[in-house]
């Protein structure tokens, strides 16, 4: 049965107070004024004083109207239908198809039980030499891209969803601009991925509690289908916007605030999330990739600085390129023993005389005389930046090693690679071609 209370006690900004009991976090309500009713959900419960958040902010609401609380929490369809399908934050159409109400689920739930995951020991290809050969993506992982306005990270993300070899892509936007939202279905159309895609959109003129709602129903919709035996990937762009809408709202709601505003229990609330990514035992996964865009490039702030603790280690893009001491991908060895056998030799080599290459950078920016080592380095490094590092490369992770010995074979000699003989007389082109 439904509780229906007439006297709220408070507005503060788009928060409203009510005295209830036996309600629920994060449970529903509907609130009737005069122009209509609008979605509220739990936010906050102090005794029996109740704190919903309105969806469609508390204009024209006033203490004498209506509440009705719906006994559940938010809810989301699931299933085939979502394939290829454009809402908004709270589940709405946004591409002028049906509303969907069938086979609901509940956001938010807990994260798997441990018991029933697996070790990761899967790679996903993304087409991205910087990502397959060096930082391999896995299965189950959850990665974020440390990254500062200005930069492609919406590309890359577009690229990725593209490009990976997933069943399903689910795009959660938050606080973005409507330009940012038609790039994403737009491209994802051009290139035949829409199909498998679901994407939920938030943009910066919707409302607040809105953001807060884009992971939690993506996630929702995730576990769905890897529960299914599908390998999910969820794209989330921007988490610094979802931090923000939990400042926001705690200052509306007057909690102490922690370091430079952010609730106190910032890391539970991105854990929550993130931790959702698993490899089920018996059927599919789901990764997560998440942008986070560092105010001022400080990856001390509290959102990137939380978000480390928790995930498994991050994509930093910075300069257009995904930059490769930046960049960590802490699983990588579980799956790029087994895709060719000179895939960490080609990486962990390559890597060393690209970090060469940037002394030797110091070293001529300084004025200091090039020997004919440091010219090759010079050679190397340029060639490694236009054929690996580049965004623009977009190639299959065997042709990325095979470009990988190319390279080192236009620079170097053989012996002067730090590379084992058995892999030299195996993949060198000289002794390829032979």
């Amino acid at each position: 049965m439904y509780k229906v209370y007439t006297s709220i006690n408070q507005i503060v900004g788009d928060v409203i107070t009510v005295g209830a009991e036996n309600v629920g976090n994060t449970e529903l309500a509907e609130v009737t004024t005069r122009r209509g009713t609008s979605l509220a959900q739990v936010i906050r419960l102090d005794g029996n004083q109740v704190f919903l958040q309105v969806f469609a902010g508390s204009r024209g609401i006033s203490t004498g109207d209506r509440v009705r609380f719906l006994g559940h929490p938010m809810r989301i369809a699931t299933g085939d239908l979502l394939l290829g399908r454009v809402f908004n934050g709270s589940g709405r159409p946004l591409d002028n198809g049906p509303d969907l109400s069938e086979n609901l689920t509940d956001i938010g739930g807990p994260p798997v039980n441990p018991v029933k995951r697996i070790i990761p020991s899967k790679m996903i290809r993304t087409g991205i030499p910087m990502i397959d050969v060096f930082n391999s993506l896995v299965e189950s992982q959850k990665l974020p891209i440390f990254s500062i306005s200005g930069e492609p990270y919406n590309e890359l993300l577009a690229r990725i969803g593209t490009q990976a070899e997933v069943d399903i892509i689910i795009l959660g936007g938050m606080g973005l601009k409507y330009d940012d939202y038609l790039f994403f279905r737009d491209t994802l159309e051009e290139h035949g991925a829409l199909s498998h895609s679901i994407i939920f959109m938030h943009t910066a003129a919707d409302p607040v509690v809105e953001c807060l709602l884009v992971p939690d129903i993506s996630l929702a919709v995730a576990e769905h289908f890897a529960l299914d035996g599908k390998r999910v990937l969820v794209l989330l762009t921007d988490m610094s916007n979802f931090c923000d809408a939990l400042k926001e709202i705690a200052i509306t709601m007057q909690q102490i605030p922690s370091n430079r505003g952010y609730p106190g229990d910032l890391y539970s609330l991105l854990a929550a999330r993130y931790e959702k990514a698993v490899d089920f035992e018996t059927a599919g996964s789901i990764t997560i990739l998440a942008v986070t865009t560092m105010p001022g490039d400080d990856v001390t702030h509290p959102i990137p600085d939380n978000t480390g603790y928790i995930t498994e280690g991050q994509f930093y893009l910075k300069n257009g390129v995904i930059e490769p001491f930046g960049s960590l991908s802490r699983l990588k060895q579980l799956v790029n023993g087994k895709t060719r056998d000179d895939h960490r030799t080609i990486m962990d080599s390559m890597i060393q005389l690209f970090a060469d290459y940037r002394e030797t950078q110091e070293k001529q920016s300084m004025g200091f005389q090039m020997s004919a080592w440091d010219l090759k380095l010079l050679k190397y490094g340029k060639l490694f930046e236009e054929k690996m590092m580049s965004l623009k490369v977009n190639i299959p992770l065997e042709k990325a090693l095979d470009l990988g010995w190319e390279i080192l074979h236009d620079c170097f000699l053989p012996e002067e690679t730090g590379i084992k003989r058995s892999l030299i007389d195996q993949y060198w082109p000289e002794n390829h071609e032979n």
